[in-house]
């Protein structure tokens, strides 16, 4: 049984009056799940697309895992499966090596699957500032809010009585920058492009940098990277 705290929230994402908007929703989930942010990430292709994250430092975690392309977030795209880690410095360092390396705030995560059957629609993220489990009240609350996004998000053309309406769709994916610079190093190295997408998460890892930075520089063309991942400006580029 659901708590009564996330009943509200389920409420919230049925109606359609405007009253409850996306940032109602992650404040509210976020608190009958005794966390203190909560993410939700699409997945368009290859790619992760967050929708929206509810603080800072769940977007950051999400660039984090998308730059490395690896962490709990990802292993739950992948296996289907929910991922929890109440404390991520007790986690062995092979399991995500990348991940162990990089400081970051986050000290517990834990990753819930939306999708229906064998369609994976993206991730539910929870993410906590001190290490802690989530209670087993606190898990089926997780997974009862995952569904209730992924039936919003799939939509229905005429919802029927309990069933959530989709979510607004955001004004730009926020990564379309990444798809572009994605094809454009494809077609410049001949690679794949989940080679190419490869290729621009190490430069990114490497530089430091943000990715959908390093992405809007290929874009621009302020940055043309190599078959040996060393980025450098083309000849034309203006210096500053």
């Amino acid at each position: 049984m659901i708590s009564d705290r996330m009943a509200e929230v389920l409420r919230g994402l049925e109606r359609r009056d405007g009253t409850h908007q996306v940032a109602d929703v992650t404040a509210a989930g976020a608190a009958a799940l005794g966390v203190d942010a909560l993410a939700v990430s699409l997945l368009t292709g290859d790619v992760t697309e967050p929708l929206w994250c509810s603080d800072e430092t769940s977007q950051h975690f999400e660039d984090l895992q998308f730059t490395l392309g690896e962490g709990p977030g990802p292993d739950t795209l992948r296996s289907g499966a929910m991922v929890l880690v109440p404390d991520l410095a007790q986690v062995r360092p092979d399991r995500w090596a990348a991940l162990a390396a990089e400081s970051t705030p986050v000290r517990a995560v834990f990753c819930f699957p939306m999708g229906i059957g064998a369609i994976s629609v993206g991730v539910l993220t929870a993410v906590r500032r001190t290490p802690g489990a989530l209670t087993a009240h606190q898990v089926g609350d997780a997974l009862v809010l995952a569904a209730a996004l992924t039936a919003r998000l799939l939509g229905n053309s005429e919802p029927h009585a309990g069933v959530p309406a989709p979510l607004d769709p955001p004004h730009t994916l926020q990564r379309a920058v990444v798809h572009q610079a994605t094809g454009m190093l494809s077609v410049q190295l001949a690679l794949t492009l989940p080679q190419a997408l490869l290729r621009l998460r190490a430069h990114a890892y490497s530089s430091g940098r943000p990715i959908t930075d390093v992405c809007q520089d290929v874009v621009e063309r302020r940055l043309r990277l190599e078959h040996d991942d060393n980025g450098t400006p083309p000849p034309h580029a203006e210096k500053d």
